[in-house]
């Protein structure tokens, strides 16, 4: 059973409870102190598996309403997991700093961090979402894979990186609402 009702930042949250665990997706600006300890989380990753930290660019309010949304994923009201989308042209959002901490990882968390991002995405009026991962992250491409998302040509600081790999898929209001947590 999932809630719906007001987050830290004044935006909206959304709650689902699975087995004794509730978890809620906060609208967060990128600035907030929770969002900016798990991006460097994040990008401590990176350094792991990549050897340096994402270089793309991302400016704050690239993810504020309108231009995109940044949520903070709250396990049992811990900040546990972040994804955040941007518009990149009137119907298309790019998905950036999807992320769940380690401890709390094979839970499904990532799975509905993606299927919130698609549905506000989508309510907010994109049609089809991309993003872009890296061959050292297995869990992510075989997410995306079972997600419905198709390889799509390179894009961005990455475009022409070795080991860049770049998903799309097209958003439907069906898709939306059976992919979203029910309120």
């Amino acid at each position: 059973m999932s809630t719906a009702g007001a987050g830290r930042s004044g935006g909206t949250s959304t709650s689902v409870r699975f087995g004794r665990v509730e978890l809620r997706f906060e609208a967060r600006p990128y600035d907030d102190p929770d969002v900016q300890r798990l991006v460097a989380a994040v990008q401590r990753e990176y350094v792991r598996r990549y050897g340096g930290p994402d270089a793309a660019a991302v400016a704050t309010d690239e993810f504020a309403p309108p231009a995109g949304l940044f949520l903070v994923g709250l396990l049992d009201g811990v900040p546990t997991a972040t994804g955040g989308w941007r518009f990149i042209s009137d119907d298309t959002v790019e998905i950036k700093r999807m992320y769940v901490l380690e401890s709390a990882r094979r839970r499904g968390i990532a799975r509905r961090m993606l299927a919130e991002l698609e549905a506000t995405a989508w309510s907010s009026g994109a049609r089809r979402v991309v993003l872009n991962t890296g061959d050292q992250q297995p869990e992510a491409i075989a997410l995306y894979d079972s997600a419905g998302f198709e390889a799509i040509e390179g894009f961005g600081h990455y475009a022409c990186a070795p080991g860049a790999l770049f998903y799309g898929k097209a958003l439907t209001r069906r898709a939306a609402e059976s992919t979203a947590p029910q309120r």
